[in-house]
């Protein structure tokens, strides 16, 4: 059969010249991987940000999903990370073949976190927290080797940058600060845990939510909380600041984070992913700059 792409999942080819020979080579690679597996297709292929997703059955007939993602830094020790957690909070991998970015996972409800309320599903991905911190894989890049890169770069941005001096040179000293600290390394991390990102398991009472997408490094868990904060937004109108908080004091309370310590790393990765915004777009967006300085300033106020 022939694999027909979504639209979404072509349009990604727009992103580039390494992103227009992975979308060429998709529809084969995946027949391939298909073949190699035994599956059968049994549904309408979806997508997720960078990557395609098709619903299959295994040879015994079970229900999975077959996921081909794009050969990005961020998604090359997902197989090792879902592995290490073994289903124990997160969707369960069958097999993987690292070097086409393939993965076969068993298939998950639909439904995901932005179903229940904010500060309800704050809770529900601090218990799973404490289920996928789990001491660090060797193979894993590690959060300080990020955090060096970036705070190097921060220090030599010109001083007409459009984002607040005092949040530029509190995010100096902070990453300083966590560089040299031995606690900063140690956990296995998901980083990009988010509302959409935990979805509702099929038939396993005993975990009705699991997480999915991993884009793993070895870190501290208190660098996990962001995502929380600025995913959701619209929800937030009109609240902005009571709306953060809120939710920042929920995961607090609920994982039992040390507060200075989350909110260190909540103004970091605000700063930089505001500064991420203006070095590599085309045409940086005001309103996700507006959002960054926002959730920075929430946290401390």
């Amino acid at each position: 059969m022939t694999i027909e792409l979504p639209a979404a999942v072509r349009a990604m080819s727009d992103r580039g010249p390494d992103w227009a020979r992975w979308v060429e080579t998709l529809p084969g690679w995946t027949q391939s991987q298909l073949h190699e597996w035994e599956l059968r297709v049994d549904g309408a292929p979806t997508h997720g940000t960078t990557s395609l997703v098709l619903p299959v059955l295994t040879p015994q007939g079970r229900p999975a999903m077959l996921k081909m993602g794009f050969p990005d830094a961020d998604s090359e020790h997902e197989h090792l990370a879902l592995r290490r957690w073994a289903g124990h909070g997160t969707v369960r991998l069958l097999s993987a073949q690292p070097h086409r970015r393939a993965l076969l996972l068993d298939r998950l409800h639909s439904r995901d976190l932005t179903t229940i309320p904010d500060v309800e599903a704050c809770a529900v991905v601090c218990d799973l927290y404490r289920r996928i911190h789990v001491p660090a894989l060797p193979q894993l890049r590690t959060l300080t080797t990020w955090l060096e890169l970036q705070t190097a770069d921060l220090a030599q941005l010109p001083r007409n940058t459009p984002l607040p001096r005092r949040l530029i040179e509190q995010a100096l000293t902070l990453g300083h600060d966590l560089i040299g600290d031995p606690a900063a390394d140690g956990t296995l991390l998901h980083t990009d845990l988010h509302y959409e990102n935990v979805l509702a398991a099929c038939s396993d009472t005993a975990q009705p939510w699991l997480v999915i997408d991993p884009k793993p490094l070895a870190g501290d868990p208190h660098f996990e909380i962001a995502p929380l904060l600025w995913n959701r937004w619209q929800e937030l109108a009109g609240d902005v600041r009571d709306g953060v908080r809120r939710r920042f004091y929920t995961i607090i309370d609920a994982a039992q984070f040390d507060e200075d310590r989350a909110r260190a790393w909540v103004i970091l990765r605000m700063v930089h992913n505001a500064v991420w915004e203006l070095r590599e777009a085309t045409r940086p967006d005001p309103a996700w700059l507006t959002v960054c300085v926002a959730v920075a300033k929430a946290v401390q106020d």
